[in-house]
């Protein structure tokens, strides 16, 4: 199996910009890095998260969360034992399990790590929830449903229950700072 990272946390907190300079530093280094930010594109359990997650109410709310996991598994299934993939990096993985309702997040949220892989480079970027609007403000894009202060705040107080066994960095800080964090640990498990 690669070596397998996840980067991970709310919209806003940099999860893309830290997997490209990620990505770049394994890349310098010779090796064959595939890189899936779910929900992808690529495939239509994503790409129905994805509509999804741009419209209101209880029914898309758990339409994205379904179609979100069974993306990431694709992911998972199609990449994880391919024998030409160095390092394996997600953004975005099993924490979508947060978004589920509090009755059944937590159980499935433990399931779901036992059965998938993980590793100990899993890292949550932890932002502010006021950070996180501002930089979600700064995009060209449609707000989705969990992008308001709001959700955030209370997305952000959910996320405490699943990240216990994950590297939670504190994401208001710069990207190269954020960045050093995630490249030191990675290259010191690297050594392990």
């Amino acid at each position: 199996m690669p070596k397998f990272i996840v980067i991970d946390g709310l919209d806003g907190s940099g999860k893309d910009t830290q997997v490209n300079l990620l990505a770049d530093m394994y890349r310098k280094q010779g090796k064959n890095v595939v890189v899936r930010s779910h929900p992808c594109n690529d495939n239509r359990y994503g790409r129905k998260s994805k509509e999804a997650l741009l419209k209101t109410g209880k029914y898309y709310h758990i339409k994205a969360t379904v179609y979100f996991g069974l993306d990431a598994i694709r992911s998972v299934v199609k990449y994880s034992r391919n024998d030409d993939v160095d390092v394996l990096i997600f953004s975005r993985y099993i924490l979508a399990v947060m978004y589920l309702p509090n009755v059944v997040n937590t159980v499935i949220y433990k399931i779901v790590a036992f059965v998938l892989p993980t590793s100990d480079c899993m890292f949550f970027l932890d932002v502010t929830p006021e950070e996180s609007l501002r930089r979600i403000g700064q995009r060209n894009e449609d707000t989705e449903m969990f992008e308001n202060i709001e959700s955030l705040r209370k997305n952000r107080q959910k996320s405490k229950k699943f990240t216990y066994n994950w590297n939670v960095v504190s994401a208001d800080d710069s990207p190269e700072v954020i960045s050093k964090k995630i490249i030191d640990k990675c290259l010191e498990t690297d050594k392990l």
